[in-house]
């Protein structure tokens, strides 16, 4: 029969020992860190599938990992260009004289096709809200001002439309989902092609600013009566109501992943570093306002282990990761544009 005081002795030193053989591990061991870390900053049209991509692909590489910043198209081009990041994210492909006389240096390489919803919160009214283009431009150039106006009405006459004023929100910084948006109100309206026009920055004739589809989404969710445009994916994840848009066919489509596909497959797309437009494709189911993003990224790095890691990523977005698209609601590329812009990635050296 065992003495109490030693049975209690001994039990105490097998329980201390099974404790440092499951901490042993932790110290002699710890968690490596990858050795790499990639930057990169831009666009916050593809943010969320870009988050998903570097979190699956830390998976698949444990050496290397990768930060984005979305600070929006304009900003990222400029921190590529002032050396400040790895790689950038844009909607916008800038031309040869934006880019400072590195053009020749920056491979443009395209990742996926989203679309951007036109957003509005209005107390009283779910989905349904049909917007010609010409009745949308003007709406966004402040021409129709109220929600009761007559052409709203004669788009809508089974609605219900209160007599409020319309609260329009843009973005204020240099933005590719403000590019894609204004390229197709370009497209849809003279007098706004001849007073505004398309770019990442325009000299908005109403409304407010905010910074990023993030800061859009939230000011529209909270202001009763207002319009704006974001990515499709913060519109869902907001539960914010969006607009069915005329498309070339005539038809009113709803931005989906269906309406998203049917716009990118009839599209005819180069990888010629000249500006690209997607908007306003014909089909009658193609949802017009749709729009490539993509990613600049130096052909000759610097860093060896930070140009394998990025190359190493890109060909598996531009293949495995294409297949992640569609859960977020961005189009995956073409086969045929997926091609060429894998072979843009073979061309980067480190």
């Amino acid at each position: 029969m065992l003495h109490a005081p030693r049975f209690a002795h001994r039990l105490l030193r097998k329980m201390t020992l099974l404790a440092v053989a499951a901490i042993l591990p932790l110290v002699l061991v710890p968690q490596a860190s990858p050795a790499t870390v990639v930057n990169g900053a831009g666009a916050t049209f593809p943010y969320p599938l870009y988050s998903k991509w570097f979190a699956e692909y830390a998976k698949v590489d444990t050496s290397s990992s990768f930060v984005y910043q979305p600070v929006g198209s304009g900003e990222g081009v400029r921190q590529l260009l002032a050396g400040s990041v790895d790689f950038c994210g844009t909607d916008f492909l800038p031309t040869s004289q934006q880019l400072e006389g590195a053009a020749d240096n920056i491979v443009r390489i395209p990742t996926v096709i989203g679309a951007v919803a036109v957003v509005y919160r209005i107390p009283g009214m779910g989905k349904g809200l049909k917007l010609p283009p010409d009745l949308l431009a003007d709406i966004f150039r402040g021409e129709v001002a109220a929600w009761d106006d007559p052409r709203i009405r004669k788009a809508n006459p089974k609605l219900w439309l209160p007599s409020r004023k319309i609260n329009v929100v843009h973005r204020s910084d240099g933005s590719g989902t403000t590019d894609i948006f204004t390229d197709y109100l370009s497209k849809a309206s003279q007098p706004w092609r001849r007073e505004v026009g398309r770019g990442m920055t325009v000299d908005w004739p109403a409304g407010v600013g905010r910074k990023g589809n993030g800061e859009v989404t939230v000011e529209v969710k909270k202001t009763e009566y207002s319009i704006g445009y974001v990515e499709l994916i913060y519109a869902l994840e907001s539960n914010l109501t969006y607009a069915f848009i005329r498309n070339r066919s005539g038809r009113y489509v709803e931005p989906d992943l269906g309406t998203i596909r049917k716009a990118a497959f009839a599209s005819a797309v180069a990888t010629s570093g000249q500006p690209v437009s997607l908007v306003n494709q014909p089909g009658e189911d193609s949802y017009p306002i749709v729009g490539l993003t993509w990613l600049l990224v130096y052909q000759h790095q610097k860093d060896h282990h930070k140009g394998r890691s990025l190359v190493s990523f890109l060909d598996w977005a531009l293949s495995k990761g294409q297949a992640l698209a569609p859960f977020l609601l961005y189009a995956p590329l073409p086969e045929n544009l997926a091609s060429q812009a894998r072979k843009a990635v073979r061309s980067i050296r480190y």
